[in-house]
């Protein structure tokens, strides 16, 4: 499956054609007393809200006993938002189910790897494969949806919360065969792929066949490797299962569910098909100043799972979150950065969690649109102007971003890289993400995030940072970046593995060997630090892991000085006729050691940022459609160098025509169109 979505599904546009760019917020008013709705409804005009997901965590106010619906609250709630011009966005309440469904039904509760089985009061504690469970969630949509889905107000739907919940459960065992039957045919072909001939651990009947429990010891890293396709699989038949009743009754209203980003149960890449509309919920760190490039990676991630098109960030903070050890609150510049990245990074749409903040139960302490101070607040003043800024942005509605840069991440190839027993435990996959796509984000370049099975052609510089698992089916297009003229840039340990995580034998990395113009036969996690030497990149010093590779046609860009690898290439350039270039990076350099390769391969790409801006390397410029975002990351006042045909620019925030060196506040943004002659 690609990242994009079904074609003739109902898209974005059904909302934002309306409304223009999307403002909003969870709204629970299941825990208010009706006056405060009223309240509620009122400040949200005033803030430029224009809409609310509605139903998320209602499941026991909706149901409070099985078959028994209370709905006269619910149509109150979505009539009120619709007579105010507020779209609602209705969820199905069934990420968290009532007590009374794991009281009635105890094997509905999800079982732990170690045998145990969770209790109710909290959230997420349903077992995926459990009958009971989807028989009720799927009661529950449906009255909802018939309720509901001809509703003038209900403009979008949104199914069940952030899923990722994963059971051991007898169920989920029989799931899990059923799953396998699918997937591998028969036992044979199972344990061939599973190379169950090591350890004895051949099966000869289905039923012997269970999910990766707690075991005296390590255990198959392909069995467990199919549990988890399996469980992400099985968390999207209970979207589809759901999105299919809505669709019953309401056709032509675009269905979703928020994501969340790199989430690692969950393969995104096999359901952004069925998704109308990619949402997202982003949580960035605001005492982390780094936190920002991993926000905005992700951003970029959910703009590549929606192939281009414009998604949404379902949930974000306006200030602190309730779940870090010390939750350090966003300043009112901060909340408003956030948002405008999301938006500069393809978003059609910045909601947030929660509208009003809760006075009772776990996320109490979690910020909200409006605090507990109430809505004369510092915070809340910063909503409603942030409200006003993103109406004058209209114009960026349905634009995309232009990307010539791929990067390639793979879920399955996460799951593989990081299964105990490999050699190293410090070489861990998204801090390889974020390290390669660090400088193209300082050098400003639009960026994709990609499936290895996307096409590549549109890309003139293609990076997999660390696609430790690729499939046979795959090779042939990463082949073909080269072979067409683009650069290809691969990274330490990738290929190594097929797809059923068996070792590829030969040198490494096998299918892209000639392509990169050296081979490996030994990885080496590191004792102590070696020395680099590169009239490229200088003298490097690099720790943890480099590799035993010899230069086969290509030139070594970087080579160890001294030890036992001592006159082994680190990293390769290998050019090709047709001007393609293949990169191996085979050690985990440092940041500015890396920044060089990538810049290399940047220039070699001919790729470049966008034209007429030229910032420090914490602003963050991101182009899209015709509107320049320059981002200042930096809580200390930075400088804009604009250049242009006439050298003046209009900035869609405040309205005013700049050139020349422009001031940008700490945290500030400038949203810039070029003023024609």
């Amino acid at each position: 499956m690609t990242g994009t979505v079904a074609s003739g599904a109902p898209t974005l546009a059904a909302l934002t054609d309306d409304v223009g760019l999307l403002y909003g917020a969870d709204w629970n008013p299941e825990q208010w007393h009706p006056d405060v709705w009223r309240e509620d409804v009122a400040l949200m005009r005033a803030a430029g809200v224009n809409v609310v997901t509605v139903g998320v965590f209602a499941w026991a106010t909706i149901e409070p006993r099985p078959g028994r619906f209370e709905l006269d609250w619910l149509d109150r709630v979505v009539d009120l938002a619709h007579d105010s011009g507020i779209l609602v966005d209705l969820a199905t309440p069934t990420a968290s189910p009532p007590p009374w469904l794991g009281v009635l039904w105890p094997s509905s509760r999800a079982v732990t790897a170690d045998g145990v089985r969770m209790s109710h009061g909290s959230r997420n504690h349903f077992c995926p494969s459990s009958p009971h469970y989807r028989e009720r969630a799927l009661a529950v949509a449906r009255v909802l949806a018939e309720r509901y889905g001809e509703h003038p107000g209900v403009r979008m739907w949104h199914v069940g919360n952030e899923y990722g919940q994963v059971c051991w459960c007898e169920h989920c065992a029989e799931g899990f065969r059923t799953w396998l039957r699918a997937r591998h045919g028969s036992l044979d072909e199972l344990n061939r792929a599973w190379g169950t001939a090591f350890w004895s651990q051949r099966y000869d009947e289905w039923r012997e066949v269970i999910p990766p429990r707690a075991a005296p010891y390590l255990v198959n890293p392909t069995q467990v490797l199919d549990h988890r396709r399996f469980a992400s699989d099985q968390l999207l038949a209970l979207y589809l299962e759901q999105r299919d009743v809505i669709r019953e009754h309401a056709p032509g209203v675009p269905v979703t569910t928020n994501l969340m980003g790199f989430h690692h149960p969950t393969d995104y890449r096999r359901w952004a098909p069925h998704l109308d509309v990619v949402a997202d919920d982003v949580y960035g760190d605001p005492a982390d100043p780094h936190d920002v490039v991993r926000v905005a990676l992700t951003h970029d991630l959910a703009r590549g799972l929606a192939g281009g098109a414009p998604w949404v960030v379902m949930e974000q903070a306006a200030g602190a979150v309730n779940w870090r050890p010390h939750n350090v609150p966003k300043t009112s510049a901060q909340l408003r950065l956030d948002s405008l990245r999301a938006i500069a990074r393809g978003a059609d749409g910045s909601c947030f969690f929660q509208w009003r903040a809760s006075t009772a139960g776990a996320e109490r302490y979690h910020s909200a649109l409006v605090p507990h101070a109430g809505p004369d607040t510092a915070l809340h003043r910063a909503v409603v102007e942030h409200g006003a800024e993103l109406a004058r942005l209209r114009e960026v509605v349905g634009t995309r971003v232009p990307a010539r840069v791929a990067l390639v991440f793979d879920w399955p190839s996460w799951w593989a890289a990081e299964e105990p027993a490999s050699p190293s435990q410090r070489l861990r996959v998204l801090p390889q993400v974020l390290a390669y796509y660090r400088p193209l984000w300082e050098a400003g370049v639009g960026v994709d995030v990609v499936g290895p099975d996307a096409d590549l052609d549109a890309y003139d510089l293609v990076v997999a940072p660390q696609l430790h698992l690729v499939e046979d089916v795959h090779v042939a297009g990463l082949r073909r970046v080269v072979e067409r003229g683009g650069v290809l840039l691969l990274g330490p340990f990738s290929a190594v593995v097929d797809r059923d995580a068996h070792v590829r034998t030969g040198r490494f990395p096998v299918p892209f060997a000639d392509l990169v113009g050296a081979s490996g036969e030994e990885w080496v996690p590191l004792a102590d630090p070696v020395d680099l030497r590169s009239d490229l990149l200088g003298d490097v010093r690099v720790h943890d892991w480099a590799e035993r590779l010899r230069v086969e046609g290509g030139e070594a860009v970087a080579t160890v000085v001294g030890g036992d690898l001592d006159g082994c290439a680190a990293v390769v350039r290998h050019r090709h006729a047709g001007g393609g270039q293949g990169w191996y990076v085979g050690a985990l350099l440092p940041p500015d050691a890396l920044a060089g390769v990538v810049r290399a391969c940047l220039d070699a790409a001919d790729v470049t940022g966008p034209a007429g801006v030229r910032a420090a390397a914490d602003v963050e410029v991101v182009r899209r459609g015709h509107v320049t975002f320059c981002l200042n990351a930096a809580d200390r006042p930075r400088t804009v160098h604009l250049t242009g045909a006439d050298g003046v620019w209009h900035d869609l925030l405040t309205g005013a025509d700049v050139a020349g060196d422009v001031p940008l506040a700490p945290h500030g943004v400038l949203a810039l169109i070029e003023r024609t002659p």
